[in-house]
């Protein structure tokens, strides 16, 4: 049903990281570097070994990840008006990678390492709306066996 290969739309970029003797620092975005996209707020989740979250998709949000730990990250073309309709791709270890998933790509990802994962996202939507009280730009195909969209 689906084909491997790049997606129109979706950026991935390397977190680039300036290491001292404390550690390291990354920067995650930067305004003079992201055009016409305008994060609405930022937000970490922590994901567990060998756990999923997704697949769903957006309607209008674009999400702008970075992945700090071993990710395995799924996408999937569902924007039938675009030239790579119906592609699929897969990116293993997404490890300080950055991610921008369009509006209409589904997408997902599993943290494949053996600890905790964490990712960062800075929507250009705010979540359920200003003082969240709208509809959430969700369609989430987690739980629908019928789905064509499956995690690994």
């Amino acid at each position: 049903m689906f084909t491997e290969g790049k997606i129109e739309g979706v950026t991935i970029k390397d977190l680039r990281q300036f290491h001292d003797n404390r550690g390291w620092l990354a920067e995650t975005y930067r305004v003079d570097e992201l055009g016409d996209y305008k994060p609405q707020m930022g937000y970490i989740s922590v994901t567990f070994p060998n756990v999923a979250r997704g697949p769903h998709e957006h309607r209008e949000q674009t999400d702008y990840f970075c992945f700090l730990g071993k990710f395995t990250l799924y996408l999937w073309d569902n924007r039938k008006d675009s030239a790579t309709y119906k592609t699929k791709m897969v990116i293993g270890n997404a490890d300080k990678l950055i991610v921008t998933v369009p509006p209409g790509v589904v997408h997902a990802y599993k943290n494949s390492g053996d600890a905790e994962g964490m990712v960062l996202n800075f929507p250009d939507r705010l979540y359920a709306g200003r003082g969240k009280k709208e509809e959430v730009d969700e369609i989430r195909y987690e739980n629908d066996s019928e789905s064509p969209f499956k995690v690994e």
